[in-house]
């Protein structure tokens, strides 16, 4: 057997430039390079490998480690799971700044593989900087708050030990329906160490994803179940988009004239345009999708996994016997709501059920004029919204269509959190697959300024928007100087309502009053933040870190932005002063958030009230 002597760090890092994915015979380097941020965990070992093989492999310099996580996260996203990067940090808060994004990739089911360093497998140098020494467990370090966020978790003591946890990492993330996120702890003295690795682990190693087929026993329920339906519904997820299913989904869809919804992950899946394209389900729901759900007898699941928001914390679906159909690669979620499933790849299910059906001469009961009046009494809504105008400010909406209108049909906006995911869900209209990037698995706040470059680095002829809030803003923006500093430009516009105000309307909604939410200045007067909102100028920061940068006030101003940001070359920002509390709701949806059982107020006491009645009532699986 041949043998190369590599340290630890070396020989993973050739492992990985090395690792290739096929799917439809089509191969995909899997790793494009690696972002990190360097310190004493990780400079002198898989630094000093980076450095040696930086003509081979694409290094990029992080700004936040959760920043430059959220943007691997994006990448992969952006490139249908078929290819990342990897992500490396020193030690302990470095470390633990990942886990967040480790917590994103796994929730999304996205492949990321994170890199922390570690303290000394010898414990010689003990305690080091940054090392959490627990007495209890002395083998425990920081990096074991990755175990509950990873799909795969694994800490190299040895230098040989690289060999099977690169295997068994590469086994979690090439697989459709367990990948997520991936933590090799790497200690900073066993990077460093020598070892004669086999010249075949270090070989070219292709992962081959082999689309799962459906049973013919799970077709023929699936089809049997349909067939005794009139009004079936799909809700279509990001599973769609990952399966490369969106032509087949459409396909079915007409074939058998059954309306179709999206979760935020499938959404674009198919064009707003088709008739019988009905738009976002459940919380953020819209009227059209949620009166077809309301109404329908089966739900064909197709690459979902049915979270709360998608059923409407499972009020959505409300018909009495209603059943559920889940085509899903992952058996985990294959048998939410109590349904039949067909576990299998969403492309061959909906391939082998369409066949069958076929010689069924299946059809829905959907008249057209019924879908037709649904679907012209929203696209009026959506209209009406993108053109409510006030006199004091900007409309959330009216930005909203404004910025719709302007972008071109291949452009791509990210977004995450705060209020803008459920008015983007509901209006937002889109004609062609991958132009809407929503994380909304985890929903969290400072993805998007990070996903954008992640985006842009997928898709760099692309145009790529981060539609974010202040409150998003202000908790992640670092990778904005990245995107500076690797010359990928991204728009950056910036929904400026002076504060958390999508909590702040959950908040009254409940009962309460306003207590925490907005930007305020603490007042003299009541020693509360209910002064004054704290003036930012969010324009001038974005310029202080080299970006280019307008503000806006009026739907005009916004309108020469947008132009003049699209011919700028690198990252501008545009900072919109937008009205809070104009955002879209309810349409017939429900979300059950916990309520105070016993309160001061008669308005909290009244929403316990509302919201046990409405439990009383609500479907239970």
């Amino acid at each position: 057997m041949k043998t190369v002597s590599l340290t630890m760090a070396q020989a993973l890092l050739r492992f990985l430039n090395n690792q290739y994915i096929e799917i439809d015979g089509v191969e995909h380097k899997c790793f494009k390079g690696v972002m990190g941020i360097f310190g004493h965990g990780n400079v002198t070992g898989l630094g000093q490998a980076l450095e040696q093989y930086k003509d081979e492999i694409l290094f990029i310099q992080g700004k936040n480690e959760q920043g430059m996580a959220h943007a691997a996260i994006a990448y992969a996203k952006q490139k249908n799971r078929l290819e990342m990067f990897a992500c490396t940090s020193s030690i302990g808060p470095g470390a633990l700044n990942m886990v967040t994004a480790a917590g994103v990739a796994t929730v999304n089911r996205i492949p990321l593989l994170l890199l922390p360093g570690d303290v000394f497998a010898s414990r010689q140098p003990d305690p080091v900087l940054q090392q959490i020494e627990y007495p209890l467990d002395y083998t425990m370090t920081a990096n074991d708050a990755f175990k509950p966020v990873s799909k795969y978790w694994d800490r190299i003591n040895r230098p040989e030990q690289l060999m099977t946890a690169a295997i068994n990492a590469m086994r979690v993330l090439t697989d459709p329906a367990e990948t997520g996120a991936v933590t090799l702890c790497l200690p900073q003295d066993v990077q460093c160490e020598a070892y004669d690795y086999p010249e075949s682990f270090l070989a070219k190693r292709v992962h081959h994803i082999d689309r799962k087929p459906a049973a013919p026993s799970a077709v023929s329920r699936a089809v049997e179940l349909i067939r005794g339906k009139k009004r079936p519904l799909i809700v279509a997820g990001g599973g769609v988009h990952y399966s490369l299913a969106v032509d087949e989904l459409r396909q079915f869809a007409e074939a058998f004239n059954i309306p179709v919804t999206e979760t935020q992950a499938g959404k674009s899946a198919i064009s707003w345009q088709h008739p019988l394209s009905f738009g976002g389900v459940g919380v953020t729901g819209t009227l059209g999708a949620n009166r077809l759900a309301a109404q329908a007898d089966l739900i064909i699941g197709v690459g979902t996994r049915m979270s709360d928001f998608s059923t409407a914390s499972k009020t959505a679906f409300s018909r009495e016997g209603v059943e559920f159909l889940n085509l899903n690669v992952s058996t985990l979620d294959a048998y939410k709501m109590e349904g039949t499933y067909v576990t299998a790849d969403a492309r061959e299910a909906l391939w082998a059920i369409a066949g069958e059906l076929k010689t069924h001469g299946y059809q829905s009961e959907y008249s057209s004029e019924e879908l037709g009046e649904l679907k012209r009494q929203w696209d009026d809504e959506v209209d009406r919204l993108y053109h409510l105008e006030r006199p004091d400010g900007l409309t959330q909406t009216q930005v909203l269509g404004e910025i719709n209108g302007f972008i071109g049909e291949e452009d791509v906006i990210v977004c995450a959190a705060g209020s803008l995911p459920g008015d983007l869900h509901r209006v937002w209209r889109t004609t062609q697959p991958k132009t809407y990037h929503m994380e909304y698995g985890f929903s969290c706040m400072g993805y998007e300024v990070s996903g954008a470059f992640g985006i842009k680095l997928a898709e760099p002829d692309r145009e790529v928007y981060a539609l974010v809030g202040d409150g998003s803003y202000l908790m992640l923006h670092s990778e904005l100087v990245t995107s500076l500093q690797e010359g990928r430009k991204i728009t950056v516009l910036l929904f400026d309502n002076h504060g958390f105000q999508c909590i702040h309307n959950l908040q009254r909604g409940h009962g309460s009053g306003s207590f925490g939410n907005e930007f305020r200045e603490r007042s003299e007067l009541t020693s509360q933040l209910t002064g004054e909102y704290m003036p930012i100028d969010f324009a001038a920061h974005a310029r202080s870190l080299g970006a280019k940068a307008y503000s806006v006030r009026t739907i005009e101003e916004l309108r020469a932005a947008l132009q003049q940001a699209k011919a700028e070359q690198v990252t501008t920002l545009i900072d919109m002063k937008v009205l809070p509390g104009t955002n879209t709701d309810g349409y017939e949806s429900w979300w059950h958030v916990g309520v105070a059982e016993v309160s001061e107020l008669d308005s909290v006491k009244q929403s316990y009230k509302e919201l046990q009645a409405k439990l009383s009532t609500a479907p239970k699986w």
